[in-house]
């Protein structure tokens, strides 16, 4: 397999403070690539400077062998960005629309057979095909303007953000059917089930900074069987204290309670120090919870 990503030092600022610093990652042929992460952890700049849009202050960036900032148009005609608010002008028909978006390409795929997926007699929502206007399109147009263009690279940014549990797996059924198709994805999101279903592998992101990549089940590994402890203490308490418990991966406060989270053994070793502080831990709740302790370890990571 190649890299269709290389992605090298990637820095980018606005206003002298870091949006992404010094992020490396690979994108091999073929694979659905995550960027997990938070809102405003950085991945969208990552994303404009991938397709071109948004000039880096450092760095080496290649899709498709091509430096997207000094070569975009050898990039833009094989590359499609599904974006979060991304729509149709509201007034295109469905054969407008698939006619113009193959149009931008080198290599289009036959937008008359596009049609066909769509169905002859009805379109989105259930309107004739050849009549309905294209703003927002349902799930199955949505993949046939994807693969108008036959790209060999698809960007798919935060589109689920949003939406209900029904239309967000719906997407995710988009998404896998054009990775059937052949085309390398990078899946942009904030939220691990969907990376976890969707991604051969998952870069996590915070504060701009890439911390960890691996794939979905490996990662798990880390946090898996993870502690969410709450408590309201009853006297003063230095959270310096509980962060540097062994089995403890993040402190946080949420109003008048303490938020540990930490792997299976984090509640004894919690415990055992409000007890030898002589703090009682009032309204005491526990939960398992593996996406807070990817958040924790996250933050964790991105320290300096």
């Amino acid at each position: 397999m190649s890299a269709v990503i290389d992605v090298r030092n990637l820095f980018k600022a606005f206003d002298g403070i870091p949006a992404v610093d010094d992020v490396s990652f690979s994108v091999e042929e073929g694979e659905i690539f995550g960027i997990l992460g938070p809102r405003g952890a950085g991945k969208t700049t990552i994303v404009e400077c991938l397709e071109g849009l948004r000039d880096r202050d450092d760095g080496r960036i290649e899709v498709l062998g091509h430096d997207p900032r000094s070569e975009r148009s050898g990039i833009t005609r094989r590359l499609d960005a599904r974006l979060r608010d991304g729509r149709e002008c509201e007034r295109t028909r469905v054969a407008e629309a698939l006619s113009l978006y193959s149009s931008f390409y080198r290599d289009p795929a036959d937008w008359r057979r596009l049609m066909d997926t769509l169905g002859r007699d009805t379109g989105p929502a259930g309107r004739p095909a050849d009549d309905a206007p294209s703003a927002q399109p349902d799930e199955q147009f949505a993949a046939a303007l994807t693969r108008a263009g036959n790209p060999q690279v698809a960007v798919f940014d935060e589109l689920t953000t949003g939406l209900k549990r029904w239309d967000r797996e719906a997407t995710w059924d988009l998404i896998e059917s054009v990775r059937a198709d052949g085309v390398t994805i990078l899946l942009v999101t904030e939220h691990w089930e969907e990376a976890e279903r969707l991604c051969d592998r998952i870069a996590l992101m915070d504060k701009g900074r890439l911390t960890l990549t691996d794939t979905p089940a490996k990662l798990l590994e880390r946090v898996r069987s993870g502690q969410r402890i709450q408590f309201r203490p009853s006297a003063p308490l230095d959270h310096g204290l509980l962060a540097r418990l062994p089995d403890v991966s993040g402190v946080n406060r949420q109003g008048d309670h303490v938020v540990v989270t930490g792997n299976d053994d984090a509640l004894g070793e919690v415990t055992a120090l409000l007890a030898e502080l002589r703090v009682t831990p009032e309204n005491l709740r526990v939960d398992q919870a593996a996406l807070d302790a990817f958040l924790a370890l996250i933050s964790k990571r991105a320290a300096p």
